[in-house]
């Protein structure tokens, strides 16, 4: 049996269809379905069903499904073993953290990182959505809550504030005598559904009590430009929202809102030099603008 195959296998069982699976591996669809085929054949065994929603594994798929995702595991841990070994201090780290962070305060620090060590190359992958390191999707993380699985050695490095901010013109049209916390006849911008379980969201979702929100939108830029626009208020991370100026505070920063800020490594990389370099960088990095993070 080629390990190959199981990986081909993983994906179309993850992602239950032709389609996702060639998206993951980068393949046709005509290799992911070969593939598929001759590892039935070659365990005589039919593994998926195939239904108008997708590709549905079978009893044996679901048995199967169970014993590749532990083959899968112990190859990539030789790969990361194979890889800590190198002690030159150069090579490719994936770094998963959010957008706003990457964006606004590791990219402009870079440049000192890559000045000391040319031969780093730092492959940042933002979003709000979790990456698995166990699954080899990233090297390091910087991580808005503690994961709580996975072969992972984590360190809290501090806090991320956030706080209410409105540009001048929309400040300028609330009606008089509105104070911090009285909020009852204010528009907000808030994010979509499928971000619902942030605390910023819970926070606006609370405040509105039923009220429809001025905008909704699944990007936090989004929620940056329309708040300038003067479409609502929107609930920031403070050192975002401060950089701006087109936008005011309206509140001093929200306890409830607040996230920690966890610095994640598998556990197998801990040792490498090219990870732990960029570890180090981002950790004094993170301390030398506590203040600004937390707001």
């Amino acid at each position: 049996m080629e390990w190959d195959n199981l990986r081909f296998f993983l994906a179309v069982a993850r992602s239950g269809s032709l389609t996702g699976a060639t998206e993951k591996l980068r393949s046709s669809a005509s290799t992911v379905s070969r593939r598929i085929e001759l590892l039935e054949q070659n365990l005589d065994l039919k593994l998926f069903s195939h239904h108008q929603t997708g590709y549905q594994l079978t009893d044996e798929g679901k048995v199967l499904f169970e014993n590749a995702e532990r083959v899968e595991e112990a190859v990539m841990s030789l790969e990361q073993d194979a890889m800590a070994q190198h002690t030159d201090i150069s090579g490719t780290v994936r770094l998963a953290t959010a957008e706003n962070i990457a964006n606004f305060m590791i990219t402009p620090a870079l440049p000192s990182l890559l000045e000391k060590h040319p031969g780093i190359v730092l492959e940042m992958v933002p979003g709000i959505s979790s990456i698995n390191l166990t699954k080899r999707e990233a090297d390091i993380a910087l991580r808005m809550r503690r994961p709580q699985q996975g072969n992972v050695v984590v360190r809290k490095l501090g806090v991320l504030g956030y706080a209410l901010y409105g540009s001048q013109s929309y400040l300028n049209k609330r009606e008089a005598g509105e104070n911090e916390g009285q909020y009852d006849q204010d528009d907000f911008v808030t994010f979509s559904e499928e971000y619902a379980h942030l605390p910023a969201s819970q926070w606006i979702e609370s405040v509105l009590s039923g009220r429809p929100p001025a905008m909704i939108t699944s990007s936090l830029y989004g929620q940056v430009a329309a708040a300038s626009a003067g479409i609502g208020l929107a609930v920031l991370p403070c050192f975002l929202g401060d950089r701006d100026p087109t936008l005011q505070r309206v509140s001093s920063p929200i306890e409830s809102t607040q996230q920690e800020i966890w610095l994640v490594i598998h556990r197998d990389l801990r040792n490498s030099s090219r990870v732990r370099v960029v570890a180090d960088f981002l950790t004094d990095l993170v301390h030398s603008n506590l203040d600004k993070l937390k707001g």
